[in-house]
């Protein structure tokens, strides 16, 4: 279907036009059906009721209709000028004794149909305010007044009818223009209808594509977090447990022995996390960060992961303030993997001998502080980039999980050396 283009070089397009190839095909179809209705239509009426010379006025004046039809696809209005003017030519002529308008229905009906979504000069559909200007159907309307009022003069003054018999040949044929250009306008909107239809559902389509990649998105990082918590602690965790392990089995068995059952004991609870991960992912039903906490996986959790920092060879120390019990099962669970990450990062990378957690529970939020007197070597400088992350996501994990609940974080530089890592998630109230 044709388009129209503002806010100048636009021209209106025929019935037919723009619409994708199957849309141009069954335009082009309807346009020869219409140039052979017209055609037939123009040589019967004149066979039927007309004077003039058949074969050599009636049907090149029938087969000049229906090529104009064929034209109007791709010229619509200069179709129509040529439709009208051809038959203003064959009547004045008296080539043709039949019709004024209905010959010219089929060019009429292409301009005043021919109407698309208004385009801006680069292709871009308007708003719906300025999205469509019918354009065609006032030139169709223009068209068909002129003609009108030159037939009349033309019956009345030249043909030498009165004015009552002028009115009576010329007003059946000034409603059937009537009738043709609301034909026209209806089958338009129509057409415009289901094209803004169509494009609702392509939008909604594409809406919905979108919503589903950003939910994939998230799940994918959430599940990326947890298994990076996880496993990097863990690994951590046993490994140095089993350094320890290796370094006294002939001095001192008896630690030995200790190092060896903290490191089961490490896996032990790794194990039945990535079981309660691997079940939360089986299941189809499960709501995007519903999983459930593991047994010691909240904040009564945090006092086991510092016994570990301690069994690595660190001093570590909590304090706390306020109350727990009214923190909710996500903040617990990020506020248990930032401290999680960053004991971590401080057996891993730190090169110091302390790390201190300070957690804080207020009323409207929780605050997380996790500081180490390391040298700072590899500190990776600002937020904690660089070889304190050892190249990975912790840093971005913790980030994210708190940027998640609304929450703010810094990872740095501490004000007296060291590392220190510091967040603040609210707590709903």
């Amino acid at each position: 279907m044709s388009e129209e283009r503002v806010p100048r070089g636009g021209r209106s397009g025929g019935a037919g036009a723009g619409g994708g190839p199957a849309a141009t095909r069954a335009a082009g179809a309807v346009r020869v059906a219409a140039a052979a209705v017209t055609a037939v239509a123009v040589v019967t009426a004149e066979a039927l009721a007309g004077e003039g010379p058949l074969l050599v006025g009636a049907v090149p004046y029938a087969l000049g209709l229906a090529a104009l039809v064929l034209a109007a696809g791709r010229w619509p209005r200069a179709a129509l000028l040529a439709s009208v003017q051809t038959v203003i030519a064959f009547r004045s002529a008296g080539m043709s004794d039949v019709g004024w308008i209905w010959p010219a229905s089929a060019a009429y009906f292409l301009v005043a149909a021919g109407d698309g979504a208004v385009r801006d000069e680069a292709g871009k559909r308007l708003g719906p305010l300025s999205r469509r200007v019918p354009r065609g159907l006032p030139f169709a309307v223009a068209v068909g007044v002129l003609q009108v009022v030159f037939a009349a003069n033309w019956e009345r003054y030249v043909a030498g009818l009165d004015g009552r018999e002028a009115v009576a040949a010329l007003g059946a044929e000034a409603l059937w223009l009537a009738l043709v250009l609301a034909a026209a306008t209806a089958w338009r909107n129509g057409r415009n209808w289901r094209r803004e239809e169509a494009a609702g559902r392509e939008r909604a389509a594409r809406e919905r594509a979108a919503e589903a990649r950003r939910r994939a998105e998230a799940e994918r990082l959430r599940i990326a977090r947890e298994l990076h918590d996880l496993v990097a602690h863990t690994l951590t965790v046993v490994g140095v447990q089993l350094r320890v392990a290796a370094e006294a089995l002939d001095d001192e068995p008896a630690e030995a022995r200790a190092a060896l059952r903290t490191a089961q004991e490490v896996r032990a609870t790794a194990v039945a996390d990535l079981r309660a991960l691997i079940g939360v992912l089986r299941d189809p039903g499960e709501e995007p960060g519903a999983m459930e906490l593991a047994p010691g996986r909240g904040l009564d959790g945090v006092g086991d992961l510092v016994e570990g920092v301690r069994a690595a060879g660190l001093q570590a120390g909590v304090e706390t303030e306020g109350d727990p019990a009214g923190v909710p099962a996500p903040v617990a669970l990020a506020v248990y993997r930032i401290v999680q990450e960053s004991l971590t990062n401080a057996v891993r990378h730190s090169g110091g001998t302390r790390v201190d957690v300070r957690l804080r529970y207020g009323s409207d939020a929780v605050r997380v502080e996790i500081a180490d007197d390391g040298t700072g070597a590899g500190a990776g400088g600002e937020d904690g980039a660089g070889a304190r992350a050892g190249g990975g996501h912790g840093v971005a994990g913790m980030r994210e999980r708190v940027s998640v609940l609304g929450g703010e974080f810094a990872s740095g530089p501490g004000e007296h050396g060291g590392h220190t890592v510091r967040a603040v998630i609210p707590v709903p109230s």
